[in-house]
This record gives structure tokens, C-alpha cells and sequence, in this order.
């Protein structure tokens, strides 16, 4: 593949590489998306994010996720307000409040000025079912597995994507290169699953590191933050409203109760333009 113009953007740290595939050409394979991802050798992100023709009737533009190691995700809270900063610039979405579809559904967004959007992620999904979260037959605010003799303690949500919550007491020493991908290969998880790590500062604000599956650690992740901000609020550890500070970035998270939408707000930005020759 050859002049392949792409935009790299990043949201509170967490970098992608765009591509308008709205005149329908084909997705990227699994090839294509390492050697976009790498580092050292291509452009270099953590996700690839492409943006497609609307699935709903009211969307403006759909777009679609592809992890640096070439498989695919249904859910990017920091990707979904970079897809809409890249549509404000295109001048497909005219307005400050617009609908994207992703491959988990159709999302309200909000420009909120000055490089901030916010997007209504759904409603978290707790059952076990949902998640997916197997060998666990009823919903529960604290789960435990037995990970290589060490007994772990986690929450579990879906937010279109799964994932697990650990809370720690100190987030520069958890061990989340080290755990987090042996946990993502425990059979509870049959789709694998983000990894959160979760350090309560107090009832507004939190920290946290999360290893994403097909990308390893990355400096943010938006449904990470929603993730461990339900898990969190559900518990009665937070507010409904809270600040979560990623290694790239804060993000807000807001979840006013159980039965109603999460929206998460943060910055996205681009970094430069360019185009693929390979």
C-alpha cells in the first residue's frame, strides 16, 4: 500500500495514527497496523483508528480501532475524541454536539473548546455475562483469582470493551508490566481485558496505570479511566464526578447514577500529517 495519508493525533498521551477510509477503501490487516504502530521503524502509536462512512442514520462518521499488535477493539475513549477533533477540523461534523458510531455503538460528543471534547460512553455493563468475566455466574462489586499462587483482588466492567479494576495503595510500585499481562491470559477472561490500576487520592481525584490488551501499557487510556471510575463510584470509594490523572494526562469522568450514561472529557490534539509509502 502506497500514499497512504494518515493524521497522528494523541488524547492525554495515548497516540494514534488516523486514516479517512470514508471513500471505502479497505481497513488495514494486522501487517499493516505493526508497521504503522512501530516505533522505530514507522510512525508509531498505540492504536490505529480509522474513520469510515456512518453506520446510523444521525451519526456524522463511524469509526473503527486496531490495537498496535493488528486486532481489532470495539472501544477507545481517548480515540473517540481524536476521531471527533479530526471531524470538527474535516468539517464532516458542523456542530459542537454530533453522534459517532463505534464498533460498540453511537455516542453523543460534545466539543467543549480550547482542544476538549466529551463523549457519553453508555452505561457501564457489570454482569459477568457482559463483561465477558467467566467461571462467575452473579454480578459482584469484588472478584478474586488465584494468579500463579498470588491471590488478586479486582472489579470487572464492560465499557463496550472489558476490563478488570485493581485498586492499589501506591501506583508507582504496582506491578502492572508484570501482572497485567498475566492476568489478561487467565481463562475469567476469554477475550482478554484491559488492566487497571487504580490509587485512590481522595473522593474527586484518582490515579492510574492500565496495561491495554494488543498494546501493552500506554500513557492513557479513556475507557480504562471510565472503567476504573464505575468500579470505583459503585463501591462508594468516589463521587460521581472525578478526576482520573494517567501517566499522559487527566481525564474527567462523570456518572451520575447507576442506570445512566458515563461521559468522559479530555483533550485531543494533533501532532502532525503525513503519508504512508511502504
Amino acid at each position: 500500500m502506497t500514499g497512504l495519508r494518515f493524521s497522528k493525533m494523541h488524547g492525554a498521551g495515548n497516540d494514534f495514527v488516523v486514516l479517512d477510509l470514508r471513500d471505502g477503501g479497505p481497513p488495514p490487516d494486522a501487517a499493516l497496523c505493526r508497521a504503522l504502530a512501530d516505533r522505530h521503524t514507522g510512525v508509531g502509536c498505540d492504536q490505529i483508528l480509522t474513520i469510515e462512512p456512518p453506520r446510523t442514520p444521525d451519526a456524522v462518521a463511524a469509526y473503527g480501532i486496531w490495537n498496535s499488535d493488528g486486532s481489532p477493539s470495539r472501544q477507545c475513549g481517548n480515540g473517540a475524541r481524536c476521531v471527533a477533533a479530526w471531524l470538527r477540523r474535516d468539517g464532516a461534523a458542523s456542530s459542537t454536539r454530533f453522534l459517532l458510531d463505534s464498533p460498540a455503538g453511537s455516542h453523543v460528543v460534545d466539543d467543549l473548546g480550547e482542544g476538549r471534547f466529551r463523549v457519553a460512553l453508555g452505561v457501564p455493563g457489570f454482569e459477568p455475562a457482559e463483561v465477558p468475566l467467566a467461571g462467575f455466574d452473579t454480578c459482584a462489586d469484588r472478584y478474586w483469582l488465584d494468579v500463579d499462587g498470588t491471590r488478586i483482588e479486582f472489579g470487572a466492567v464492560s465499557m463496550g470493551n472489558p476490563h478488570a479494576v485493581i485498586e492499589v495503595e501506591d501506583l508507582d510500585v504496582a506491578p502492572v508490566r508484570t501482572l497485567g499481562p498475566r492476568l489478561q491470559r487467565q481463562r475469567a477472561f476469554p477475550d482478554s481485558a484491559n488492566i487497571g490500576f487504580a490509587q485512590v487520592l481522595d473522593r474527586s481525584h484518582v490515579r492510574l496505570r492500565v496495561y491495554e490488551r494488543g498494546a501493552g501499557e500506554t500513557r492513557a487510556c479513556g475507557s480504562g479511566a471510565s472503567a476504573a471510575a464505575a468500579v470505583l463510584m459503585r463501591r462508594g470509594r468516589v463521587e460521581r464526578a472525578v478526576d482520573v490523572a494517567l501517566p499522559g494526562g487527566t481525564l474527567r469522568i462523570e456518572w451520575p447514577r447507576d442506570d445512566a450514561e458515563l461521559t468522559m472529557a479530555g483533550p485531543a490534539a494533533f501532532v502532525f500529517e503525513g503519508e504512508w509509502i511502504a
